[in-house]
């Protein structure tokens, strides 16, 4: 049996978190698999203040407690998102599992994270004492390793709206749904005028945390199209002494070559 507890109300969670210890949960798929013993949970997943999904003027917002087939049947969220959370496990955990779940777990290999990375989306986090905004970059600190206080919760997924719809995304695992990534890549890549504007890149499930490398990704904004066709050997080179893997159930070198072929496939179907 779970220990806890279960608010009604947004500013009972956040009042309960400030004076105990309890470790939030939303869908509790992953509560199903763990032995914790002698820990207490807070459940945010019936609360109204964080289930909702809606827009402004840069950001599509998603709501922590928002499962995935929720997500799924909303126009608002991009195409890029529902892409990767449409072959998360069976339609039983997409209708219990969260978006606020998945970055609470610490996990690179967390599909809706790795579209997090890729975009350059932001949370929000709240506490009873205020709010604060955090890039997801900045959030993940290590593996299971999360910038997040004692007294904090995970509120709102910020996505950011403009420039993600020329993307690329390619899971690789034992199945292409069910089974836990053996290496995720997503890339976006837009051009304008015949010039690159936006490159982005991000490998999940190879490392402790997902892997992004703006300095790399740098190599290729600015440049036109056939610059960036001269200088795609050169930017495949810097990705390969940079990517640095962990070891899994399969080998750091295979997936490494995974990870580099499906770079050079990118960048090959968006014309570089």
């Amino acid at each position: 049996m779970v220990n806890g507890y279960a608010p009604k109300t947004l500013a009972e969670a956040l009042e309960l978190r400030s004076k105990y210890d309890l470790v939030p949960y939303a869908g509790g798929t992953d509560l199903m698999v763990e032995n914790r013993p002698n820990v207490s949970y807070l459940f945010l997943g019936k609360l109204e203040e964080l289930k909702g999904i809606s827009e402004d003027a840069e950001f599509v917002r998603i709501g922590a407690a928002v499962t995935y087939t929720e997500a799924l049947s909303s126009p608002m969220v991009p195409q890029l998102m529902k892409e990767a959370i449409s072959r998360i496990a069976a339609p039983a955990i997409r209708n219990a599992g969260t978006f606020g779940g998945n970055l609470g777990n610490g996990s690179a290999k967390a599909d809706s994270v790795l579209i997090e990375f890729v975009t350059g989306a932001k949370l929000r986090l709240l506490s009873a004492k205020g709010e604060r905004v955090v890039d997801v970059e900045k959030f993940y600190l290590g593996r299971k390793k999360l910038d997040l206080a004692a007294d904090e919760i995970i509120a709102e997924i910020l996505l950011p709206k403009a420039g993600i719809d020329d993307y690329y995304y390619k899971k690789v695992g034992g199945r292409n749904a069910l089974a836990i990534s053996r290496v995720s890549f997503a890339g976006i890549l837009s051009v304008e005028n015949g010039t690159i504007t936006r490159f982005s890149a991000g490998f999940g499930a190879v490392a402790d945390t997902v892997l992004r490398y703006r300095e790399l990704e740098a190599m290729l904004i600015g440049k036109t199209v056939e610059q960036a066709k001269a200088a795609k050997a050169d930017v495949l080179k810097a990705y390969s002494e940079k990517l640095v893997l962990t070891r899994g159930r399969v080998s750091a070198e295979y997936r490494k070559t995974v990870c580099m072929n499906l770079l050079g496939d990118f960048l090959t179907e968006k014309g570089i």
